[in-house]
């Protein structure tokens, strides 16, 4: 057993308590002392103390589309030829190579646990490599590799879109049909595997019943992008005569093990059946303005019943205190409200809720029995110098940035110790594997 004495700690209210002694049990949580005396035998870390943040949703290999991609006029559908131009690119040495690395950058942001939303499956011209899960087994060694905890969403993909063939490049995302995903997920073992609808378009209602009934035979968490774009929207209407949200809940999809990301463009009954069936809709603010896909109703979701997290997606930038606090400040500019959300609400959709939806459901907290993952942010930079424990939650949820996580623990050890990775060199693998 060792401790840890944290000068600040936020155990889930509005305000941080002083002098928290935290002591482990091998990779959990044994207790937790606020207000207390740092132990001779205690590691001390300075600074606002946090359980590890949650990025609930991700594609790793879009990492290396950040800064090329920002520029020119466009929507979301001219940024997606150019995302498939990459993605119809990468082989599994090229894949472990990115996705360690961008998990490595997540771990210098204060991640501890990452949902991989995985669709990039087979080979370019659609064939199964000799190992048909050789494409996630790379993520999920990169993930080890940098350290951090990973659901593996593995993503059923069987159409171009409502009744349209695939296109070249997403060949490789399918498997033809569901059994065929069925049986290749199967030979999966890894003990935090979910499952994803892509989307409405890109999964017929039978398949996506399958795919449901897949995770509720194994109570694993189930994730889908649901009405990202109003032309998803207007598809699925013309198809189905249905919303994507009705339609999910007409195939049995929705439930607490489900989570609808982005959840952008929502009909007031959208809202109540996302809400009704205790869902979690991650948001991913900082993806979703890059791509003017709009700004997801986060208020009514909640007061609706439905849980928050966020995930940085296509990786414009990896920062979950800019996620965090985007899904409050966009919210003010579209309704003219401030103060829909506090620095706790938005933390916990940061943590605990972001462990939950990925099937970590003691994660994301200090308390005992916890996992003991930690992010210790550093008051000492100059957007937070000042800082003291009155205001230590709101300054470093509205001004704190990644570049202010100073100590990262996972399991009871530090993958990042005073801001530098414990084991990798990021900065250098990143250079080499999005570098032109």
């Amino acid at each position: 057993m060792s401790s840890l004495w944290c000068e600040y700690a936020w155990l889930g209210g509005e305000q941080a308590e002083a002098g928290v002694l935290i002591s482990l049990d091998g990779e959990r949580i044994m207790s937790v002392e606020p207000r207390t005396s740092a132990r001779s035998d205690s590691q001390r870390v300075h600074g606002l103390t946090l359980p590890g943040l949650a990025n609930s949703h991700s594609h790793a290999f879009q990492r290396a589309l950040r800064g090329r991609t920002q520029g020119g006029e466009g929507s979301f559908w001219t940024w997606r030829e150019q995302m498939y131009a990459l993605a119809g690119a990468i082989d599994p040495d090229g894949y472990l190579a990115l996705a360690r690395a961008t998990f490595g950058e997540m771990a210098l942001a204060g991640v501890t646990v990452v949902g991989e939303f995985h669709y990039l499956h087979h080979g370019p011209d659609g064939k199964p490599y000799d190992d048909p899960n050789a494409m996630g087994h790379a993520v999920l060694q990169a993930a080890s590799e940098a350290g951090i905890r990973i659901t593996l969403i593995d993503a059923c993909y069987l159409r171009g879109g409502f009744s349209e063939p695939l296109d070249p490049v997403q060949r490789r995302f399918s498997d033809g049909d569901v059994d065929a995903w069925v049986a290749r997920v199967d030979r999966l073992s890894h003990p935090h595997l979910g499952a994803a609808i892509h989307s409405v378009r890109a999964v017929d209602p039978e398949s996506a019943r399958a795919v449901a009934a897949w995770t509720a035979s194994r109570s694993a968490p189930l994730h889908a992008h649901v009405s990202e774009q109003p032309a998803e929207n207007e598809g699925c209407l013309a198809a189905h005569g249905l919303s994507p949200t009705a339609l999910l809940s007409s195939v049995d999809a929705l439930s607490e093990r489900f989570t609808a990301v982005h959840a952008t463009h929502l009909t007031d009954v959208d809202v109540g059946l996302l809400g009704g069936a205790g869902v979690t809709c991650c948001l991913c603010p900082t993806t979703e303005r890059d791509l003017a896909d709009g700004i997801g109703p986060a208020s009514r979701l909640r007061e609706a019943g439905a849980r928050l997290s966020m995930g940085s997606d296509s990786h414009a930038v990896i920062d979950v205190f800019e996620e965090a606090r985007a899904i409050e400040l966009d919210e003010r500019l579209a309704t003219g409200v401030r103060g829909s959300h506090t620095s706790g609400d938005l933390l916990r959709a940061a943590t605990a809720d972001g462990y939950r939806c990925l099937g970590w459901p003691d994660g994301g907290r200090i308390a005992p029995g916890a996992p003991a993952d930690l992010t210790t942010i550093g008051l000492d930079s100059v957007r937070l110098a000042g800082t003291d424990i009155h205001d230590a939650v709101e300054s470093v949820v509205f001004a704190g940035t990644a570049a202010d996580v100073r100590h990262v623990m996972v399991g009871g050890k530090f993958i990042v110790r005073d801001g530098a990775h414990v084991d990798l060199d990021v900065p250098r693998e990143l250079a080499m594997t999005v570098g032109r």
